[in-house]
């Protein structure tokens, strides 16, 4: 009897549209590894491990009912891959290609260093767009159109029983790996049943105000699609969820504006996972170095941002919402990486790992490229400092929102609810039951504007910009031909309105 195929799942729980499943054949040995290191790290959180334990329930059943159950183990990858090979006389593993963070990168050198030595073949297959050792980006969006149009891989049959003992029954719990408390009472469900019955409200009814409704958090928690947490750790594939909106009927109003903006966002996901595919760095240093050792640190800052207490409602309304349900709207994340950058002058790694392990939805390639772009350090996108009064009324005209996440503010008359330091009762309430803004808005947004643009203006700035988007600029439909004429397009292209809109 021929040796089984070792299927090491990752960020990819799923058996529809899973292409390493597909090419394993019946004779599988599907595994998958808790990690402790990895949920220490500081982009980790419980409210993470559990949406996670929630899909692996999900995999394990299907993987079960097609007759083998999941395998899973505890501990060094490296460690337990060497056991299980030893054990079941595995010469060949299959996986995805994971685009993670630093740490996953890292540990994949390390199983990949090991298998050669050991002679193990371990082969790793695309989940979606993105390309490994990519030469330009030139032509990059055709090849992105040719992968979707190849179709949904279908799941085995049936399974051949390999290991079916010797089974946990149930997955550690947050605490058992260590980490902390972390409440997130209103937060998405991982399981299958969830993801597919999130992706069919939405194509069926909830798109429909998908445009109109995308930018506010009052009104983006029903019309965006709220499908980023399982694209993130793919219990849905990116293809399944593209053809899924191929198929759905675009006759009645405004469906159609809405699925090409969907669709133009599914396509900006693999756009900027390529970023960080392209930059592994990018998660630690600051894509344009002119911009290293710019902010400081300040810790009282960064916990009142950190725990909604920054004086200023519409934003602290946001990052309460978020820490109690794991989501927020895109132009509201983008808002809260920019007050902190340039209003409270944080450095974007502080920040960037608080809404990191925030996010149920944490994609490293989004993540990272999205907060260095909101907080100017890739020196190729345009610098937008919000302002957090204005989005609150653009955003939250009535004050619906904040009401509903900043309590304190009850005695506050309407007319001054986005601004309670203005009320003449103001005295009474900040500084008592609510603080007062840690930052004079217009005095620290005037300073981040001064010295953002007057690095700008530096020599050799410029040079190293156009460098930039050269090998990470978007490419437009009619500038992806030659070589030359995408670079020049690229360093001339106005930004792209969907990359400050991505909202899944």
């Amino acid at each position: 009897m021929s040796a089984p195929v070792l299927l090491w799942f990752k960020r990819d729980l799923r058996i529809t549209d899973h292409p390493a499943l597909a090419m394993a054949g019946p004779r599988v040995l599907p595994v998958y590894i808790i990690e402790p290191e990895y949920w220490a790290l500081p982009d980790s959180s419980a409210r993470q491990w559990a949406f996670t334990t929630e899909a692996l329930g999900s995999l394990r059943g299907e993987l079960a009912a097609l007759g083998q159950p999941l395998v899973i183990r505890k501990g060094d990858a490296v460690a337990e891959l060497a056991r299980l090979c030893k054990r079941y006389g595995v010469s060949r593993i299959l996986s995805h290609e994971e685009i993670g963070n630093a740490w996953t990168y890292a540990r994949d050198k390390r199983v990949a260093a090991w298998a050669r030595e050991v002679g193990i073949d371990w082969q790793e297959l695309p989940q979606c767009a993105v390309v490994r050792r990519l030469r330009s980006r030139d032509g990059w969006q055709g090849a992105r159109n040719a992968f979707i149009r190849q179709g949904v891989a279908a799941p085995p049959a049936a399974l051949e029983p390999i290991c079916t003992t010797d089974l946990p029954d149930r997955l550690p719990d947050a605490r058992a790996l260590g980490m902390k408390p972390d409440p997130c009472a209103h937060r998405q469900t991982g399981t299958h049943k969830a993801a597919r019955a999130t992706l069919h409200s939405f194509l069926a009814t909830r798109a429909e105000t998908y445009r109109a409704g995308m930018s506010s958090p009052v009104t983006g928690e029903r019309a965006c699609s709220r499908l980023s947490p399982y694209l993130a750790l793919g219990v849905l594939s990116v293809r399944e969820v593209e053809l899924a909106r191929q198929s759905t009927p675009t006759d009645r109003p405004g469906w159609k504006a809405s699925m090409t903006s969907f669709a133009k966002r599914l396509a900006w996901r693999d756009h900027f996972i390529q970023k960080l595919e392209d930059e592994p760095q990018l998660e630690h240093r600051c894509l344009h170095p002119a911009h290293e050792g710019l902010r400081g640190t300040d810790a009282a800052r960064l916990q009142a941002w950190a725990e909604g207490q920054t004086g200023v409602p519409f934003v602290d309304a946001c990052m309460r919402y978020l820490m109690a349900t794991g989501w927020l709207n895109f132009r509201m994340r983008a808002m809260l990486m920019s007050f902190a950058s340039y209003h409270l002058w944080l450095d974007w790694r502080d920040t960037g790992a608080v809404l990191a392990r925030r996010f149920t939805d944490y994609e490293p390639g989004i993540h990272w490229s999205q907060v260095q772009m909101q907080s100017g350090t890739t020196g190729i996108n345009t610098l937008r400092i919000y302002n957090p009064v204005k989005q609150g009324h653009d955003q939250d005209p009535d004050g619906r929102f904040i009401r509903a996440w900043v309590p304190e503010l009850k005695g506050i008359a309407g007319e001054h609810l986005h601004e309670p330091w203005t009320a003449p009762n103001a005295g009474q309430i900040l500084g008592a039951r609510y603080p007062a803004p840690v930052v004079d808005l217009a005095q620290a947004a005037r300073h981040a504007r001064d010295v953002m643009w007057g690095l700008r203006k530096d020599a050799g700035f410029g040079q190293t910009a156009r460098a930039i988007a050269v090998k990470h600029a978007s490419r437009a439909r009619d500038t992806d031909r030659s070589s030359a004429g995408a670079k020049r397009a690229a360093l001339r292209k106005r930004p792209d309105p969907a990359q400050l809109s991505f909202d899944l």
